[in-house]
């Protein structure tokens, strides 16, 4: 009987922390309106149902393949590099949306009085955080 009732505030738990995550994902999404900024950053605007599609597929898919424990058997040195490729593509398209809907950079370098180094500062960015990750993944990771 306890079993069973700690089962259960488990699944509720669990259940109530999925709605908590999924409504904070959507409430980015359309707050912040990242689909058609992404849309538009990459010049795919008549395209904006696939990025919804993709998003939603690709969390439907790796929810699916997290609640039932799938096992992917890939040939990990083939793989590995390319999936890398491809997340940091959609972190990086997903960051800079972010970014450009909030005006953060801009407002950022004007009060720094960085103005005319807005390149510069967004390539200082974009390499610090790869190479911190690298850094990261080939110190600690292996």
């Amino acid at each position: 009987m306890v079993e069973a009732a700690f089962d259960l505030f488990m699944a509720l738990l669990g259940f109530a922390g999925g709605l908590a995550v999924g409504s904070g994902m959507v409430a980015l999404l359309i707050v912040f309106d990242l689909i058609p900024r992404l849309a538009q950053l990459a010049n795919a605007y008549r395209k904006s149902l696939w990025f919804e599609t993709a998003i939603v597929g690709g969390s439907m898919f790796w929810t699916f393949a997290d609640f039932f424990n799938w096992r992917m058997f890939l040939p990990g040195p083939l793989i590995l590099p390319l999936t890398g490729i491809f997340n940091g593509m959609f972190i990086g398209m997903l960051a800079a949306a972010l970014t450009e809907v909030m005006n953060v950079l801009p407002i950022f370098a004007k009060r720094m009085g960085l103005s005319n180094y807005l390149s510069a500062l967004v390539m200082a960015m974009v390499l610090g955080k790869t190479l911190g990750s690298l850094f990261d993944w080939l110190m600690f990771q292996w």
